[in-house]
């Protein structure tokens, strides 16, 4: 494990410097989605309950080091405050005197929110001072944001070599539920990858043919692979420049023992649209005038046949164009398949990245998961095997 969690803290009276993410959607001044604030409160309460003063450190958009109005948390606090159901103080600044002095007012029991740590140039940049003008207010650092730990920021990196430092409760969640689908899993171990290009995850893929036995690879991603393979796909995204590369992965893959999944059926269509005229064809039979915008139903049994036998599921990007129907059949099929085995408590399921989340919500499936992750970066670079600075600053 190499890091500590928050049990093994003393907290009692400390001023417990915590980095969250809440960079939560906002339109026309209210929060659209709790997520990301709701599963901070189990680390906050048990800071409170251990005696702690819970003093939070979050970054809210791009405002790339300059103080913009409308990216301030302040528009968080009442949603934050909601969850929580109790006040929370807020400091107009993360550091200097406002932060000194909304800490030095704190009593038992209190939360303070300091404002925005990427109205300062040197959170991005890990400025060491920036760091310590943090450091300044707090005895304990506790990061609880997974989701940010794959920037080496100051709040994120440079912060936890300041203080005597801890993972929260959903950091530790976090790095368990990975552990335990990529680090030392039941096997066999499927992974789900899909989304629109192969060359945002190259590294992904790469990583994946050394840990996995079967590999599902869906969306536009796999068309690419189609044509590697000399099959037509007509007007489907596709990446034709990228052949020789899914040539290597699949030479790998086998060279490894690991099964590459491509669609043995495909949905075609000659328009994007809900409710367009489609047709399931052969993998090689796309017409010239059609795109690809899902897999059939032949895959997506052979899929289920495979995660009947499989132990551990890690997935990551939707099987089609799952926006819009008849395209999302195949994710929809394939996410109940996997809440079901694991609903029953024969396969640990863990997912995560933006698309996913919306994949799975969208089928219903999402609760029945193992584990959904709430990041995006994060969670991916980590299923690409990449340190996260932020995880390893913990450790030490």
């Amino acid at each position: 494990m190499g890091w500590k969690s928050l049990d093994q803290m003393q907290l009692a009276g400390k001023r417990v410097l915590t980095r969250v993410d809440i960079n939560v959607p906002v339109e026309n001044g209210q929060v659209t989605d709790t997520t990301r604030i709701d599963r901070i409160i189990p680390t906050l309460r048990a800071i409170q309950a251990a005696g702690g003063l819970p003093v939070l450190l979050a970054h809210f958009d791009r405002p790339k080091g300059k103080v913009v109005p409308e990216m301030s948390l302040a528009l968080i606090r009442p949603a934050l405050e909601a969850a929580l159901g109790q006040k929370v103080g807020f400091a107009s600044d993360c550091v200097g005197a406002p932060a000194r002095a909304a800490v030095a007012a704190m009593q038992a029991g209190d939360v303070v929110l300091l404002e925005n740590t990427r109205f300062h140039a040197g959170e991005e940049q890990n400025d060491p001072d920036f760091a310590a003008a943090l450091a300044a207010n707090g005895d304990v650092f506790c990061n609880d944001a997974f989701s940010a730990a794959h920037r080496a920021h100051a709040s994120t990196e440079a912060l936890a070599r300041l203080l005597p430092a801890c993972a929260g409760l959903l950091m530790a969640e976090e790095l368990g539920a990975l552990d335990a689908a990529l680090g030392s899993p039941k096997r066999p171990v499927v992974a789900v990858v899909g989304g629109a290009k192969v060359s945002t995850k190259l590294d992904l893929l790469g990583n994946l043919v050394t840990k996995v036995d079967h590999l599902v690879i869906g969306g536009g991603m796999a068309n690419t692979f189609l044509a590697a393979q000399s099959f037509n796909v007509g007007k489907s995204l596709c990446e034709h420049d990228l052949a020789d590369t899914a040539q290597d992965i699949l030479a790998k893959a086998a060279k490894l023992g690991c099964e590459v999944i491509l669609p043995r059926d495909i949905v075609v269509a000659r328009e994007f649209r809900a409710g367009a005229a489609h047709e399931v064809l052969a993998p090689d039979a796309c017409p010239d005038d059609a795109m690809i915008l899902d897999a059939g139903p032949q895959t997506v049994a052979y899929i289920g046949e495979v995660l009947e036998r499989a132990k551990t599921l890690v997935w990551n990007g939707p099987l089609g164009a799952f926006e819009i129907a008849p395209f999302d059949a195949a994710t929809n099929a394939t996410a109940r398949k996997a809440g079901e085995l694991s609903r029953r408590g024969l396969l640990i399921s863990v997912a995560g990245g933006g698309d996913t989340v919306a994949a799975l919500n969208q089928a219903g499936a999402a609760a029945d998961f193992t584990y959904i992750s709430t990041a995006g970066g994060a969670f991916l670079e980590w299923m690409e095997g990449k340190e996260l600075p932020g995880v390893a600053a913990l450790a030490g």
